[in-house]
């Protein structure tokens, strides 16, 4: 019995062993590379496997008929292949489809830096930008640390790969921001106006921008505001040129926020400790104050508001060049405001809106005043030049813009987005000359937008943003097409080379308007190449560029002796090489970055008697920042080294005999050096819930004195000329920041580390 018992077991192994059918194959990506690890399974069974090394895998089943073969693995698309399970063995390969995620994406980044809450390798944060030495707090100070930017010190704005500062374009949420920067006054260049800390994210294009944007043949800083506060807090800052304090409320849903803030600056202590070039008898004074609110609305929509008003005033006598013992002076008065109210919101299957409006207006008083050595007013009408050195000119302006963006999310990462944008401007200019004469001028300006442009993932290592913008100008009458295209390709998991093009259109600037010609826009078409390795703590790039100019805007002299417009038939170039290194590693707690730039740029434009080289421009173009906190000190210690070497100046005068510009003289500036420093102390380092977390902060712009000439300013017979140089030698920073209800000290050191 015993034996008739194990025939029949061995019959019935035998028996189920020969049902059982074996399931095998080769699993690979769609570019036909194996895949380790890959589950591959029946589906509501207990019978699989896991892919080899090679990608193969083998498993037998007892299932019959029709079944369904589940095959995963993070970070693919999962497969569901159906099998029909008979007698004879199966052999199924399977190819699998990456996932297009965030995390492993290639990013479109030709001709742009991006700073943000998403991307951890963010290249500068608002930290970065307020203690980067040569910057001093600045917003766009601080990208001059950056390649592709010039080093012009006599002039505000962002002075862009051959572009003039006109030419780049801010913009906050979406909105243009007409007067970023305080009033330009002669020799000296104005900072902006805005706080580094109002902004979560920045994107600087130094070319080949979005189709989102456009008036900008050059550059665009896309600024991002912040959301909601992590809690409600407080701050107060005192220094040696003002002091100043907000707040940030938070509501206890947190589905609600508003804030606060004032600043006054005086610069009367500083200017008494560092001495001035400029005699002032105004000095720099300002009021600034600012609000805002945020509110969570229905299914997920954000509504942002933020509002500005700012004041100041200054005045100074700067010897005049055209005598030995007479002065001019100057002085100005500006009143700013900006209003920017904006609402997004998620419409549910994979469509979101933005919408909203921004308002400003600018109004600028200024007087310009001939003076004897006594400081008194002289009237001279012989020679007649000097005469109109004494004149008075308001200039007022308002500005509004209306936007809407609509998106649309596809499969993957892929999306479309497209919309509109209404720009308007009213400028009114009055000038008052010496012999009481009044000339009036008024620009007015409607410019109607719709753009489109899609983001294609085909691969996580494949993407591409194609778009387009159409403009209209009232000013111009005419319409505008400007094609956009960027590509990406991610050659390793750290590292990815991209490509840009596209064709930029602007109006003409407001100082040679208005003009009775018949004008075009300006044109500049953007070739880039970028290939960028970027981890968490190292980020190297390099950039091949080309920029070609057409229809820029030559000017002659107009009726009241300004440059007005009368064509298009200006042009130029620029074209160089760009590298940025970022290291936050091999030296212990130690930050710092190295960029330089290679320009090769001409131009044919305004008053200029041929093809020139831009007296903006510099053929070279470096920064060095280093940034080390020391833990046991509490301190962290900020250095800044700039470079550029000597731009060309000009001095360009009409000749009427024969009707026509050419160049005096001319010549090439020292090298410009630079060399900052600073210290951050934090008392409160370490200590259990302090009532206040404390910052002072010791800055030293060029530390060395180093001598810089930016330019040369001729007399209106050319037989002198005086450089052009900064106020003074060296500024020293001494201030101290508070903050309630929020510790950002460790924000402090590890933005530094």
């Amino acid at each position: 019995m015993r034996k008739l018992y194990l025939i029949i077991m061995l019959l019935g192994f035998f028996r189920i062993v020969s049902a059982q059918i074996s399931i095998s194959g080769h699993v690979t990506t769609d570019k036909n590379k194996p895949l380790y690890g890959v589950s591959v399974s029946l589906l509501n069974s207990y019978d699989g496997a896991t892919t080899d090394s090679l990608g193969n895998y083998r498993f037998t089943t007892t299932e019959k008929g029709e079944r369904q073969l589940e095959v995963t693995i993070s970070g693919f698309n999962i497969v569901y292949q159906k099998l029909l399970i008979g007698s004879d063995s199966i052999v199924q390969n399977i190819s699998l489809k990456e996932l297009i995620t965030e995390l492993k994406a290639v990013v479109i980044s030709a001709g742009s830096f991006e700073a943000s809450d998403k991307n951890k390798g963010a290249v500068l944060s608002s930290i970065d930008i307020v203690t980067t030495p040569s910057a001093n707090g600045d917003v766009t100070s601080a990208f001059k640390s950056l390649p592709g930017t010039q080093q012009v010190g006599e002039s505000e704005g962002l002075f862009v790969r051959g572009g003039t500062a006109t030419e780049s374009k801010i913009y906050m949420d979406g909105f243009l921001v007409n007067n970023f920067f305080y009033s330009s006054t002669p020799g000296i260049a104005t900072r902006g106006r805005f706080n580094p800390f109002l902004f979560k994210g920045t994107v600087f294009s130094t070319g080949g921008y979005s189709a989102l944007y456009g008036q900008a043949l050059s550059a665009a800083l896309v600024l991002e505001s912040n959301d909601f506060p992590e809690r409600t807090q407080a701050d107060l800052s005192v220094s040696v040129v003002g002091l100043g304090g907000g707040i940030q409320h938070l509501s206890k849903d947190k589905k609600s926020s508003w804030g606060v803030s004032y600043n006054f600056t005086n610069l009367w202590l500083a200017f008494n400790v560092i001495k001035q070039k400029q005699d002032y008898f105004q000095v720099p004074l300002a009021h600034q104050a600012d609000a805002n609110f945020r509110i969570k609305t229905k299914n997920g929509g954000l509504l942002k508001y933020y509002g500005y008003l700012s004041t100041n005033k200054v005045g100074f006598r700067n010897p005049d060049i055209d005598s030995i013992v007479l002065k001019n002076a100057f002085a100005l008065q500006n009143v700013n405001t900006y209003q920017n109210i904006n609402w997004k919101k998620w419409l549910g299957d994979g469509w979101k809106i933005y919408t909203g409006i921004s308002f400003s207006t600018n109004k600028d008083d200024i007087t310009n005043e001939l003076q004897d050595a006594d400081n008194k007013k002289v009237i001279i009408t012989n020679p007649v030049f000097y005469a109109y050195k004494n004149y008075s000119l308001i200039n007022t302006a308002s500005y509004a813009q209306a936007r809407f963006v609509f998106e649309k999310k596809l499969k993957g990462l892929t999306a479309i987005r497209f919309g509109g944008d209404y720009f308007y401007s009213n400028e009114k200019t009055t000038y008052t000359l010496f012999n009481g004469a009044k000339l009036s001028e008024k620009v007015t300006d409607n410019i109607y937008a719709a753009f489109a442009e899609t983001d294609i993932y085909v691969t996580n290592s494949l993407a591409a943003k194609i778009g387009g913008r159409l403009e209209h100008s009232a000013l111009i009458n005419k319409w505008n097409v400007a094609p956009r295209l960027s590509l990406a390709y991610k050659v390793s998991n750290a590292s990815q080379a991209s490509f840009a093009y596209g064709i930029f259109y602007q109006n003409p600037e407001r100082k040679i308007l208005p003009t009775f010609a018949s004008i075009d826009y300006s044109k500049a078409t953007h070739y880039i190449f970028q290939y960028t390795v970027q981890t968490q703590n190292y980020t190297l790039r390099t950039e091949l560029f080309y920029k070609k100019y057409d229809d820029l805007y030559k000017t002659a002299p107009g009726i009241s002796g300004r440059e007005i417009a009368v064509n298009n038939n200006g042009y130029g170039k620029a074209q160089g090489i760009e590298f940025f290194w970022r290291d936050k590693k091999t030296i212990k707690n130690v930050d710092y970055w190295f960029s330089y730039s290679y320009l090769d740029t001409k131009r044919n434009y305004l008053n200029y008697p041929a093809e020139i080289q831009p007296s903006f421009a510099a053929n070279h173009t470096a920064a060095f920042v280093l940034k080390k906190f020391m833990l046991p000190w509490k301190t962290g210690f900020n250095f800044s080294y700039n470079f550029a070497t000597g731009r060309p100046y000009y001095n360009i005068s009409y000749d009427i005999t024969q009707a026509k510009y050419r160049i005096a003289d001319q010549g090439r500036t020292i090298n410009y050096n630079l060399m900052s420093f600073s210290v951050n102390y934090l008392p409160n380092l370490g200590k259990t819930n302090p009532k206040a977390f404390v910052v002072w902060v010791l800055g030293i712009n060029n530390v060395l004195g180093q001598k810089q000439v930016y330019s040369y300013n001729y007399s209106n017979d050319g037989s002198r000329k005086e450089a052009v140089t900064p106020p003074a030698s060296r500024f020293v920073f001494i201030g101290c920041f508070l903050s309630f209800g929020i510790d950002r000290t460790q924000d402090a050191i590890n933005n530094n580390l």
